[in-house]
């Protein structure tokens, strides 16, 4: 699938990270990754990110769509011409929009849920939840802080930064169960820290694919109003 330059914003992202047991993450990901290791830990999460006029780079805005969506993310490297790289698979991809469910895996890359989302901002404090049409529920409320937690297996937010910076190559499942590819060019990367007062994901929480005590929350972190660009990755069978 080769698309041209996509182009919009971020308006708001959210990044909410679990440390995982590798052992628990390997048997969800295809033959092609294993998991980036932080500290012995697999690092996985959910992304919470609202987009704003997207639409091929040169058109005006006025013409681009806008939506919610959530992504389940696991970090991930492997091998690739004889070069180690590192990117991210996304299992599942969840949006507000009935557009991106249509193209997510015929004109667009990956293959997405419709959801119905929830989402209120007021004075630093977000709430965020949605419920997909096979019933995957997300509920998180956070808010502004200058405080990156101390237990995070990361130490500090610059260190937490550099990881998921390094995670702009995203591949996720298609309908002819291949890997769509995109690579996130943002025109800007800064990430702030958010508290956490609540996390729910029925994901990390089926203890049929995590065990009990092989997932915890880590962190999470927040990026606003962020030009960006998408463009296409190589197809992987």
């Amino acid at each position: 699938m080769q698309l041209p330059t996509i182009h919009g914003y971020i308006d708001r992202r959210i990044l909410v990270n679990f440390t995982v047991t590798p052992s628990a993450i390997q048997p969800l990901l295809p033959d092609t990754f294993r998991p980036k290791l932080y500290k012995g830990k697999a690092i996985a999460g959910i992304c919470l990110i609202r987009l704003k006029h997207i639409k091929p780079k040169g058109l005006p805005d006025f013409i681009g769509l806008s939506s919610e969506n959530g992504a389940h993310r696991i970090a991930v490297e492997w091998e690739e011409d004889g070069v180690t790289k590192e990117g991210v698979y996304i299992p599942r991809r969840d949006t507000s929009s009935r557009w991106n469910v249509f193209a997510g895996g015929r004109f667009f890359p990956g293959k997405h849920h419709l959801a119905r989302f929830n989402v209120k901002e007021e004075n630093g404090h977000y709430h965020v939840d949605f419920t997909s049409s096979d019933d995957t529920r997300i509920s998180i409320d956070a808010g502004v802080t200058n405080e990156f937690p101390r237990d995070s297996v990361f130490e500090t937010l610059d260190n937490a930064s550099d990881f998921f910076a390094r995670g702009a190559n995203g591949y996720s499942p298609n309908k002819q169960h291949t890997l769509d590819g995109l690579r996130l060019e943002t025109y800007k990367w800064e990430v702030s820290p958010l508290r956490m007062t609540q996390v729910h994901s029925s994901f990390f929480e089926n203890t049929s694919l995590f065990p009990v005590g092989s997932v915890q929350f880590d962190n999470a972190l927040l990026m606003t109003r962020v030009e960006h660009e998408w463009h296409t990755l190589k197809t992987k069978g």
